[in-house]
């Protein structure tokens, strides 16, 4: 019999309800996604705030939830089982999601399942593209997170192969874009001005590829400084910044890196397909040079639609489908909040 789980995520500036249909088949398919974003409030102080975004959840949760149920017409009382976000993320932010699910779990009687969010963003891919394979490769990009990790079984069985050592990449974006002047956050704003420049203008870094370097970890930092210092210089010598190419070639140099570890990894390890999921995985250059060195490469690319990509509640139910499908035992009530959650604990 067909199953309803609802997902809620609250990890970060996003309020994300969704709600998927698990069939009997394995398959599960999405019936409402819907997200109340707090990123105006936080976009004057240029990075998200801790307590807005908390205060923000507290307001969206209920609203969210209910358009969500008006979207996909059911009522809640046709839940079968939750899954919120238990970490990583804000502390303030996953202690209002996952009251909130508790206090649903509670009234409905229905299991609850403490998810992972960084799970999520894989698992959310298959809403679109179907069952993963396995083992798959994830390239998990977003503004806290950039990592590499090998998927044998969704449900429980993630490993970590190559994280950033410093910014993940879309914490570079929203710190360059700040420095060219562009709004936060970040990431629409510098893709949107690389597409008038030239990738080949400025000779930007390429962190951790040299010899020595582990081979799959990620470092943005210095190309995040290179950018800064190449600015300040121009300006020193009274020159006027050519934004549209210092985003191009520091956009190049991003995705250049990601791509090229990404595929490596993929090769080294024998494995056909390459999952890229996260806020920056909606980056168009990311996902042109991608899509140009897995098709060289006979891997392939699995990219979820842009809504998907960002922190949603559907990501979270599809992960809390998987778990249902796979029999895994749901959280006990007392689990808490986990803001450092391990990426190989996809539930608590």
């Amino acid at each position: 019999m067909p199953r309803l789980i609802l997902g809620i995520e609250s990890s970060c500036d996003e309020t994300g309800v969704g709600l998927v249909r698990l069939h009997e088949d394995g398959s599960v398919e999405l019936l409402a996604d819907e997200v109340a974003s707090s990123v105006e409030q936080h976009a004057r102080f240029g990075g998200v705030v801790p307590e807005v975004a908390s205060r923000a959840h507290l307001e969206a949760m209920t609203p969210t939830l209910n358009r969500a149920f008006e979207t996909a017409e059911l009522n809640l009382s046709d839940v079968d089982a939750i899954a919120v976000t238990a970490g990583p993320g804000l502390a303030g932010a996953l202690l209002v999601g996952v009251a909130a699910a508790k206090a649903y779990a509670v009234a409905l009687d229905v299991p609850l399942y403490g998810v992972n969010h960084l799970a999520g963003h894989i698992a959310v891919d298959t809403l679109q593209h179907g069952p993963l394979p396995s083992p798959c490769l994830a390239l998990l990009v977003s503004g806290g997170h950039t990592q590499l990790l090998r998927v044998d079984r969704i449900a429980d069985t993630i490993t970590e192969i190559g994280s950033t050592v410093d910014d993940a990449a879309g914490e570079a974006y929203d710190k360059v874009a700040r420095v060219l002047e562009l709004p936060y956050p970040g990431g629409p704003p510098i893709d949107k001005a690389a597409r008038n420049g030239d990738p080949e203008a400025i000779a930007f870094p390429r962190g951790m590829t040299g010899p020595r370097d582990a081979p799959f970890d990620f470092s943005f930092s210095g190309l995040k400084t290179a950018v800064a210092r190449w600015v300040e210089t121009a300006q020193r010598r009274g020159e006027t910044i050519p934004v549209e190419d210092v985003a191009a070639s520091f956009q190049e140099a991003v995705a250049d890196v990601l791509t090229a570890k990404a595929v490596r990894a993929a090769r080294d390890s024998g494995i056909g397909t390459l999952v890229v999921s996260g806020g920056v995985a909606a980056n168009s250059r990311l996902a042109a040079l991608a899509t140009e060195r897995c098709t060289e490469a006979g891997i392939e690319l699995r990219v979820p639609r842009p809504r998907l990509c960002t922190d949603n509640g559907a990501m979270i139910a599809a992960l809390g489908a998987h778990l249902l499908a796979a029999d895994i035992t749901p959280s006990e009530l007392d689990f808490s909040a986990q803001p450092a959650l391990p990426v190989g604990t996809v539930s608590v």
